[in-house]
């Protein structure tokens, strides 16, 4: 059962409907992110250190959030009215990937490297003036969804979905994901089933140690992609819009239109043109279909292995069909 609606005012500005981008590491979320941070009355974050240190908690021990019950959406809610604050000194702690979806420039080294409780002070992203609903995505809340709704049960979540093959690809050439495996913080010792790894029984969790990198970031898109499925089963379908990848790069007017009426926002037509491209989904210069140049063929085979049922059943067609 969800938690009764809770009074959450930013700046003078009471919450109301915030939006929560979701979805597996480069999936895709970053041009969404973009479009709606730079939509007229929307404040959007993304990494802010409260907000993930939160959510990390929840994502890789979800023991913390069960056993908490209402306590975990406290928790959560309490981190969001800090994170969604606008002033210099609360803008000074958003990573430069929040700002660069601003179309700020990059912070000056000494700023950057200051801090956040020394004093330095950043131009807010947005004015509070005219500000009329929050959205937050910061990676890997797809873990934290049932925490979310708890917290703001009137909450709006849009969920991502794109080819593992390419997500793998992409997981590969990043060594934020890569870091997760590594022994240190590899967690399968003290939490099994594990969903932020993607590990749910006993052959994969053996496997693991000696397990492929394509292999791991094969089992952690498929986690994702359950979760998702999951999602659209639980809840209701004006709380849940799910976008392709591959639409947002085939259709971006057509996909801005939805996500629009979806969230009753006035977003411009050409907010995805442009932002999306076939070959930068989330800064990398990768695009759709791009895991046929950058995997071997080993690779692909470990990704089907693992991933195949998924990747079928959400379209996604093997090589040569």
């Amino acid at each position: 059962m969800r938690s009764t609606p809770h009074i959450l005012v930013i700046n003078g500005t009471k919450v109301h409907r915030p939006v929560f981008i979701l979805g597996a590491p480069h999936s895709g979320a970053v041009p969404l992110a973009r479009a709606v941070k730079r939509s007229p009355g929307f404040h959007l974050t993304t990494g802010r250190p409260g907000v993930l240190r939160v959510t990390y908690a929840f994502a890789r021990q979800p023991s913390i959030a069960t056993e908490r019950g209402q306590g975990a959406a406290r928790v959560l809610r309490d981190a969001y009215a800090e994170a969604w604050l606008v002033s210099g000194r609360a803008c000074a702690q958003c990573p430069d990937e929040c700002r660069e979806l601003a179309g700020l420039p990059p912070r000056p080294p000494a700023a950057a490297g200051r801090p956040a409780d020394g004093g330095a002070r950043q131009e807010p992203c947005v004015e509070p003036q005219g500000l009329a609903r929050f959205a937050d995505a910061s990676p890997d809340l797809i873990y934290s969804a049932d925490v979310l709704l708890d917290a703001f049960p009137d909450a709006q979540l849009v969920q991502v979905i794109r080819d593992g093959r390419d997500v793998v690809a992409d997981m590969l050439d990043d060594e934020r994901c890569l870091a997760w495996f590594k022994p240190g913080l590899a967690n399968l010792d003290t939490v099994f089933p594990n969903p932020f790894l993607g590990v749910e029984d006993h052959t994969e969790r053996n496997r693991w140690p000696r397990a492929a990198a394509a292999v791991k970031c094969a089992l952690r898109w498929r986690g994702s992609v359950r979760l998702s499925a999951r999602l659209r089963r639980q809840v209701p379908e004006d709380q849940l819009f799910t976008v392709r990848f591959e639409e947002m790069v085939a259709r971006p007017r057509r996909v801005t239109a939805e996500l629009a009426e979806y969230l009753d926002a006035r977003l411009p037509r050409t907010a995805l043109s442009g932002l999306v491209r076939a070959g930068a989904p989330d800064g990398a210069d990768t695009g759709v279909g791009s895991w046929r140049d950058r995997l071997t063929p080993r690779q692909v085979a470990q990704v089907e292995k693992v991933a195949g049922t998924e990747l079928r059943r959400l379209g996604y067609r093997p090589p040569g069909a």
